[in-house]
């Protein structure tokens, strides 16, 4: 065999060839000869750690360090172990189908870390992809609707290269595998030997990370076990649904202990129990809700407050109000689906059988909601088409809360000739991004919502605060605090003897809450009849506005059940 200079090349670099070795030795070779070696070598480093990232990665990158990377997958000997036996044509088959697998299987880690992060849960691959829809609408209401396609496209993109370039991996991994039969056998033997003896002593490379690994076999189990729970919860869930003690309660035996009131069941977006405990927030929002039960008391207003541990976290408010109206844990989009479709009683049809109208204001929505009204069917129902604001909106927030709760007053509570109301208010001013952010003006001077006009360009742009962790959480500590002054302020000017105020938060905050944390939120009953306190004086929870530390926590589903029991006579 002759070198690129005309000259025999030495007998042990015709023996490398000749096995599909490596690239050769300098001997002398012009540089441009050996750009191609270097070049391969560096491809075949690449795809290593490509294919090692996939296999050894876990799905919750926080967790992530370099050092993992150098432990031994069991699934990467197990293939190793196929390439060796396999002839070429189903051995590019097999890399083909691993790297297939694999890729997918990065792109549901990269899944996985979004939601641990956010949602504190991994990716359901049943239920959760209706998240994506919420998540697109709020970038469309952040950066716009070709902003958002680009994004989108961009992860297509992006997706799809990952599983191109794994499969690219596996073929060039499998083919310098296959070409160096000896040297690969030999490594795969000693690979085989570390990894069982550390498999049976339980040595680890760092607390959680053992060195005998099979990450990528157990995320692959998990996911499909978890297919199969879902699909085997879709049936009994019908069968929880009809199991309802007050299904079949006359409406003359509901909610007696309210009769002739007006009560207002408020969700105050990502008021989390974060908001009360974090030593970033609670000085703000504790002063607030100090402040505000004292403001209350001395216009004889009274109050009580707890925690609700909720059914989602970081997002997902829809899975929340549905758990406290209808008294079951939904904590999926499945349930969330099988829910709308049962004729399951709800907090506003006991309200609504019981003789009150029932009213929905849901400023978020702007398109119509047939499977939500369908289910509820509230006598009235706002959203952001027929609310009549004319003002200006603030990032994901239609209108300031303050319109939402003005709305409410002079269309439906101050009809004194109607029948009492029970209202659903979902407010939105909490929602991320949280900047810009309205304030509170005179409650008189609130109209359509024109006087808004001047604040949104007092604030800060979203893109801005969302740079700097600081600025994201004073913007969620003053969004939440602007909330609850708002629904102080509204008590102190429209509450009186008729009026029950129930605020809670949906789920903890995204961005601002750490993983881990628990899913608590605060809850709290306001009203001036101190009969209706006096309803819940066995409860245990908190006088006041703020919950203590040590109030009672209930699960988010058992609220429905606990409140008819107290009001029902």
């Amino acid at each position: 065999m002759m070198g690129t200079t005309g000259l025999p090349l030495p007998r042990r670099v015709r023996r490398r060839t000749r096995d599909g070795g490596g690239p050769l030795p300098d001997f002398g070779l012009p540089r441009a000869a050996r750009r191609p070696a270097v070049a391969g070598v560096v491809l075949t480093v690449l795809a290593a750690l490509l294919v090692l990232f996939a296999l050894l990665a876990p799905d919750d990158l926080s967790s992530f360090s370099p050092a993992a990377l150098v432990r031994v997958p069991a699934e990467g000997l197990i293939v190793a172990a196929l390439v060796l036996v396999l002839p070429p044509r189903p051995r590019r088959v097999l890399a083909v189908l691993v790297g297939l697998v694999l890729g997918l299987l990065t792109l549901m880690k990269a899944l996985d870390t979004g939601f641990y992060a956010t949602l504190e849960k991994p990716f359901d691959p049943v239920y959760d992809w209706s998240f994506f829809n919420a998540g697109v609408e709020f970038l469309a209401g952040e950066i716009g609707d070709a902003g958002t396609y680009a994004l989108l496209a961009g992860a297509v993109v992006l997706a799809i290269a990952v599983v191109v370039f794994m499969v690219l991996a596996m073929l060039r991994l499998t083919r310098l595998a296959a070409g160096r039969r000896t040297g690969t056998t030999r490594v795969l033997a000693v690979l085989g030997v570390i990894w069982i003896v550390c498999s049976v002593f339980g040595v680890e490379i760092a607390p959680g990370q053992p060195i005998a690994a099979q990450n990528a076999a157990a995320l692959a189990y998990d996911d499909l076990r978890q297919v199969g729970t879902d699909l085997r919860d879709q049936r009994p869930f019908g069968e929880l649904a009809a199991d309802d003690a007050f299904r079949n309660t006359p409406g003359g035996q509901l909610l007696n202990g309210l009769r002739g009131k007006n009560v207002i069941l408020t969700f105050v977006e990502s008021y989390g129990r974060i908001a009360l405990d974090d030593p970033g927030f609670a000085p703000k929002i504790g002063a607030t809700l100090d402040a505000g039960t004292a403001q209350l008391k001395a216009a004889g207003i009274g109050a009580k407050s707890a925690f609700l541990s909720s059914s989602t976290f970081g997002g997902g408010s829809w899975l929340a109000h549905s758990t406290v109206e209808s008294g079951m844990w939904i904590d999926n989009q499945q349930r969330y689906n099988n829910l709308l479709d049962s004729d399951r009683l709800t907090l506003g049809g006991a309200f609504q059988k019981a003789g009150w109208k029932t009213v929905w204001d849901v400023p978020a929505h702007t398109k119509d909601w047939p499977e939500g009204q369908r289910f509820y069917h509230p006598d009235a129902y706002y959203d952001f088409r027929n609310i009549g604001y004319q003002g200006p909106g603030f990032a994901y927030a239609t209108m300031p809360d303050q319109y939402t709760f003005s709305m409410l007053q002079s269309n439906e509570l101050a009809k004194s000739s109607q029948k009492p109301v029970m209202a659903e208010v979902d407010l939105v001013s909490s929602h991320a991004p949280w900047s810009p952010r309205p304030w509170l003006v005179d409650w008189n001077q609130v109209g359509d919502g024109s006087i808004f006009a001047p604040q949104p360009a007092a604030g800060e742009a979203p893109e801005s605060v969302w740079k700097d962790p600081a600025k994201i959480r004073d913007a969620y500590r003053d969004a939440t605090d602007y909330s609850l002054k708002t629904l102080i302020s509204f008590m102190q000017h429209y509450g009186d003897d008729k009026t029950v105020l129930v605020f809670l938060g949906d789920h903890q905050p995204p961005a601002v809450t750490p993983q881990g944390a628990v899913h608590d939120v605060p809850i709290t009953i306001v009203a001036k009849d101190p009969k209706v306190l006096d309803r819940i004086s066995g409860w245990g929870w908190t006088d006041g506005l703020h919950p203590a530390a040590r109030a009672p926590v209930w699960k988010m589903d058992s609220f429905r059940d606990r409140f008819l029991t107290a009001f029902a006579h």
